[in-house]
């Protein structure tokens, strides 16, 4: 990739939502909002702090996490949507 992220930010790939409800329904793509999982391709050093240190970031490449609906920025490399945003976006690490 061509992308590296500076500091506390990440790069995501979204991760496709089902395509079928809990009920069985199918759900059609016009009608289906943009995911909010997505998986974690790169990440940066960490968060700067005022004193001068780093804290590394949380996450890291490979992790499969959630992530706030309208958080982040969308950027198109290579054909591919990818999605840059702070570590502060990401709400939790699912395991």
């Amino acid at each position: 990739m061509a992308l590296r992220p500076l500091h506390d930010r990440v790069i995501l790939k979204r991760l496709e939502e089902e395509k079928i409800s809990a009920g069985g329904i199918v759900i059609p793509d016009s009608a289906a909002e943009k995911p909010i999982r997505g998986l974690v391709v790169a990440a940066g050093t960490g968060k700067i702090l005022e004193d001068g240190k780093v804290r590394p970031i949380a996450v890291k490449v490979g992790d499969k996490v959630l992530f706030g609906k309208y958080s982040g920025t969308e950027v198109k490399v290579d054909g591919e949507e990818l999605l840059v945003m702070r570590e502060e976006d990401i709400v939790a690490v699912i395991e």
